[in-house]
């Protein structure tokens, strides 16, 4: 069995410095450096957005943050600026370990449409390849971790399942953006037959 991480969006943006700050997420850090030695591939990605993104409230007039709007179709909530190609911000934390990242998701770039999922944008109009790159190196099962819990890597893990992936989300090596929210986005991964694993304790690779 090819044992598998994905890393999603450990990027300094999301650093409780950042301007869209993840509460708490610089702790997962050493945490995801630790587990990495149990897995045979290892997948990171990054938000990768054009500074035009439509998903940056700034890029809306008379709009603020965390306004939601109708983009296109879709439900979208504006974000602050974050994550913008080649910045200091988009770029991984510069304590993450990535000598054994073997591919490198981007996601975002089509100033259009969001893309939470490391899977799909936001309107599964396009593919990233992460699901055929997985399945070339014959992998059928995915652990993730990252940031946000509740949104990233929520939608990545549902997109990881419709793709018929079984799915684990390491709860300990991630952090939400809201805790509430989590634990509604816990309950509707787990209908689907996610594997949540709470704490390190009860981390274990079959």
């Amino acid at each position: 069995m090819m044992r598998t991480l994905v890393i999603v969006d450990v990027q300094n943006d999301f650093m409780p410095d950042g301007p869209l700050s993840v509460p708490k997420a610089d702790e997962i850090v050493p945490i995801i450096n630790d587990i990495q030695k149990h897995y045979d591939l290892i997948v990171a990605t990054q938000d990768w957005h054009p500074k035009e993104h439509l998903s940056f409230a700034s890029n809306h007039s008379g709009k603020k943050p965390f306004d939601i709007i109708d983009l296109f179709g879709i439900e979208q909530v504006l974000w602050p600026d974050h994550c913008v190609q080649n910045t200091i911000g988009s770029q991984l934390h510069p304590d993450l370990h990535t000598d054994r990242v073997e591919a490198m998701i981007r996601k975002g770039m089509d100033p259009r449409i969001d893309s939470y999922s490391a899977f799909f944008d936001n309107g599964r109009k396009k593919r990233t390849g992460l699901a055929g790159y997985l399945r070339d190196r014959g992998v059928k099962e995915v652990h993730f971790c990252g940031l946000a819990s509740d949104i990233c890597v929520y939608h990545t893990i549902m997109d990881a399942v419709f793709e018929g992936f079984e799915a684990t989300l390491l709860e300990f090596a991630s952090r939400p953006l809201d805790r509430e929210d989590l634990e509604k986005k816990k309950v509707e991964m787990e209908r689907p037959g996610v594997r949540i694993v709470g704490t390190l304790s009860e981390f274990y690779i079959p």
